[in-house]
Parts: structure tokens; sequence; C-alpha cells
């Protein structure tokens, strides 16, 4: 799926000082991933403070995305949760046009047996024919999609790549070795984009690159094309602020990055909350020198 390759962000969701949906915002943001080169566009995932957001407020955000974008990107839209038979059953009712694709986060809270994961995305999968992007983040779900459980979804007909955010490299390495050649891994760790795609990986889904999409860019594109003198440079320039950004919490490091670049408020709904004035002004410097 070559529309899944390169870097797809994982949006913020830009609020006002009144916590409601910024729109002009969010449109600028689009705006600026399209300039910088990004791949894809990931709506409503972690990123996107999903959780905090009426179910209007979703569909208001996917349809002001969907209009900006125009068809210049692909979209992929975050449909998951830890209910199998809801999740199903919205996949099967709900308009998806203007949607290239789902992200679906292996169920948290419940923490399933490996099993448990497997037949959850049989049913997701037997549930729409949009190609399907597997999330695995253990630090958020309380639990890790293994290898095997991985590879065993990978012969699903509609799951078509695996964001991986377990942060093992022997596990990503393991899944890059064994899977179908036309199966898609894609780092969800913004700090082992480069490493993955030097051990075989095709992209990443992106944090960082909702404020950094320039640079980041850069080095993903450089990364996949083998030139590692290029990309080396700008993953080492990254490295810090992309800790930064993660250090208190995401998206509050993020946020902060939009606000010194004057595309969105740092604006967050609980139980989010600001970042500390000192993290933030190391963002604020280390973003201007990223940019200038």
């Amino acid at each position: 799926m070559e529309q899944f390759k390169g870097t797809g962000v994982a949006l913020v969701t830009p609020f006002r000082a009144d916590k409601s949906v910024d729109f002009d915002a969010l449109t600028a943001l689009v705006e600026l991933q399209i300039a910088g080169k990004t791949n894809f566009l990931v709506v409503q995932g972690t990123t996107g403070e999903t959780a905090t957001l009426t179910e209007q407020e979703k569909e208001d955000v996917l349809q002001c995305v969907i209009k900006v974008n125009a068809g210049r990107l692909p979209i992929v839209l975050g449909v998951g949760g830890n209910n199998t038979l809801a999740i199903a059953e919205e996949l099967k009712t709900r308009n998806f046009t203007g949607v290239d694709g789902i992200l679906s986060v292996s169920p948290y809270y419940n923490k399933p047996s490996q099993e448990g994961i497997l037949q959850h995305f049989k049913a997701i999968d037997s549930a729409t024919p949009l190609p399907v992007i597997a999330y695995n983040v253990p630090g958020r779900t309380g639990s890790n999609m293994t290898a095997e459980t991985t590879l065993r979804i990978a012969d699903l007909p509609n799951i078509i790549a695996i964001k991986e955010a377990s942060g093992n490299l022997e596990q990503v390495m393991q899944i890059i070795e064994n899977a179908p050649k036309d199966f898609l891994i894609l780092s969800g760790d913004d700090a082992l984009t480069l490493p993955m795609i030097a051990a075989g990986a095709h992209g990443v889904i992106s944090v960082v690159a909702n404020a950094l999409p320039e640079i980041f860019n850069t080095m993903v594109h450089a990364s996949l094309a083998g030139d590692f003198v290029v990309a080396r440079k700008n993953h080492y320039e990254l490295l810090r602020i992309t800790q930064d950004f993660f250090a208190e919490g995401n998206p509050a490091g993020v946020k902060a990055a939009l606000k010194a670049r004057g595309i969105a408020s740092d604006v967050l709904r609980l139980p989010l909350v600001n970042i500390s004035a000192g993290l933030n002004e190391r963002i604020v410097e280390r973003t201007a020198l990223l940019t200038r």
C-alpha cells in the first residue's frame, strides 16, 4: 500500500482558549503538512485528544480535514477501542466517504490474551473493506501485541500494516523479517524511526511532524532512499526536541512547538495540562533553531 509509506502525521486537535475546537488552526495545520511533504494524515488518534472529544466534534474535525485536504493526501481515521462488537458495528455502518484507511489500536484496559487480540482484529478485518493499520502501543494499552500475533494478523486480507510502538527493536526486526512482503511496518516511536527504517520498516506515524514536518520528512524520505548521511544528521538534530515533546505528556509538548510557530495554541483539555515553564522554554528555543 504505497499511499501509507513514508510519514503519516497523527494530527493534534487545536483548541481555542475556551476549549472549543479551533478549526482555523486545524486548517493551518493541514496546510503545513501538505507544504512540508507529509505522505498521509491520521485523524483522531491519541495525539488528537480523541478521548475528550464529543461524537459531534469528532465528526466535525474529520470533515474539516477532508475539506481542507481536498484529496491531496490520503486520510487515515482512528477507529479503535476495547469493545470489539461496538467497533465492528461502527465500521459496518459509518459513512467513510473521504477516508482512505483505518488505524485501530489493540484493545486497552481489558488486557486480552494474544488469542483475544487476534480474534479482535479478525472481527475488525471482517467488518470493513478499508485498509486497516493495526496499532501496538503497550505503554497505553497495558498489553503488548507480540511479533507472533502481529504476523498472524498480517495474513488477514484487510490488515495491511502495523504501527509498532513497543519500543522493542528485537520485536520490530522479527516482524520485518517474517512479514508478508506487502505488509507495512510503521514506527510508532518518533525517536526510533531512523533505526526502524534502516532495519526494513516502511515509515512512521509521527507526533513530531505535526510541528516540524519539513526536517522530519526530510529525515524519513532520506532514510527510505538509503541516504543515511542526510538522515542521520536530521535524526540527531531532532532527537533532543523529540525527547522534550514527550517529557511531560503528549500532545502537550508538540502543542507548545505549534504555538511557537504560530500555527495553533497550546490549549489542552483535562485531564491533560500544559508543560512546565522550563520545558516550554527549551521547546520554543529548539523549534526556532529547527525552523529558521
